[in-house]
């Protein structure tokens, strides 16, 4: 069977180089001291990417082990942790907060766009005792971006540690942790990276390693805890064996990234060449404001199912695109345009093969969704 052309909102496709990085003859994480120098190399490089000089660490896990690992080293029985909620990921996090003690108030934005600032400031005027914030960056089921260089300076005028899941905005979408006051980033590397599904990467700052440091209590769990990480260097230590393979990728992928000077620019490009495309043709995007650069959400057209739609655009056309989950199950299309499929041929092609289901189906179009696309590209 052919390998489908995957045009999902991660994982994404990998690239020849970061696939011979992993066919890399491997060593003893424990015992190589020049590992330790590699290890270390590849977190400061990602904090390149991240916009940091706080520290950064990479995990053994796919991206929801940042997630869990933020709340279980930093919440403890009664903390009060203020949820900030515009979409399914968003609300997701007040999950792990419960399962960590965490007494949980949820800040609930419209779904269909980016969270209400205005809103949100007169909510934390009046409600701001809370030891810690978690939002989403890219709301990655909905296709869009909150405003969270806004959000968490404003959070922390009231002292509130500034936890964000930027899994699939990290390298598509502007991110200046520091500049924007953001005591933990967690990313993932089968996004934007275009690495292989399998590592979570974190950046912790002073405040938030002073929270994990002078608990009341101790961290619930070792695999989820980040106070055993302190020391990791200076130690030459690592808490458990390090997956060699998925770090040498991860770091052809990052090195990659980071030489990419265009790479920003041509997110924001592709992007809104694209729901410009959908929109002329008469598809309804999901999302009212506040769209991604890194995956474009729209409405499943009547008269044809998601699962007619993916079926045919892999089957005949050899294109895997995605639909989501819980509320937006089979009524959205998702195209992720990320890291290696955000290519001007690549969402040419998905755009093409996608406009011929839609006629197969008799579904009613303005006109062909790839050739718009190459007029606003």
């Amino acid at each position: 069977m052919k390998t489908p052309l995957i045009m999902t909102p991660g994982p994404t496709y990998v690239s020849e180089e970061v696939r011979r990085a992993l066919s890399r003859e491997i060593t003893n994480p424990d015992l190589d001291l020049d590992f330790y120098e590699f290890y270390k190399e590849t977190c400061h490089q990602i904090k390149k990417l991240l916009n940091t000089k706080n520290d950064v660490l990479i995990l053994s896990g796919e991206g929801i082990l940042g997630l869990e690992a933020a709340c279980a080293s930093l919440i403890e029985d009664g903390d009060k942790v203020l949820v900030i909620d515009n979409g399914i990921f968003g609300k997701g996090f007040g999950d792990f907060a419960k399962m960590y003690g965490g007494e949980v108030q949820f800040f609930q934005s419209d779904y269909e766009s980016a969270i209400d600032v205005d809103k949100l400031e007169k909510f934390l005027e009046e409600n701001h005792d809370f030891k810690l914030a978690t939002l989403v960056h890219c709301e990655t089921p909905s296709g869009i971006t909150n405003p969270i260089e806004v959000i968490c300076p404003m959070l922390k005028k009231y002292g509130i540690i500034t936890v964000v899941d930027a899994v699939s905005s990290v390298g598509g979408e502007t991110l200046n942790t520091d500049a924007w006051k953001i005591d933990m980033v967690l990313g993932g590397s089968q996004k934007v990276l275009s690495a292989p599904p399998g590592l979570t990467f974190l950046s912790i700052s002073e405040e938030a390693w002073g929270a994990i440091s002078n608990r009341r209590t101790p961290i619930i769990g070792y695999y989820c805890n980040l106070a055993i990480w302190k020391n990791w260097y200076e130690d030459q230590w690592f808490p458990y064996t390090q997956p060699v393979s998925d770090l040498y990728a991860i770091r052809a992928a990052v090195d990659m990234l980071l030489e990419d000077k265009e790479a920003l620019e041509r997110h924001r490009k592709i992007a809104e060449a694209l729901r410009k495309s959908l929109k002329d043709a008469g598809i309804q995007l999901y999302a009212k404001e506040g769209f991604s650069n890194t995956v474009t959400t729209f409405m499943v057209p009547e008269g044809i199912t998601f699962r007619q739609v993916y079926e045919d655009m892999l089957k005949n056309h050899g294109i895997m695109i995605a639909g989501a989950f819980d509320f937006l199950k089979d009524r959205v299309i998702r195209i992720g345009h990320m890291g290696e499929n955000c290519y001007e041929e690549k969402v040419y092609s998905t755009l093409k093969a996608l406009d011929q289901v839609f006629r197969k189906y008799n579904i009613p179009l303005r006109g062909e969704l790839h050739k718009l696309f190459v007029e606003y590209v």
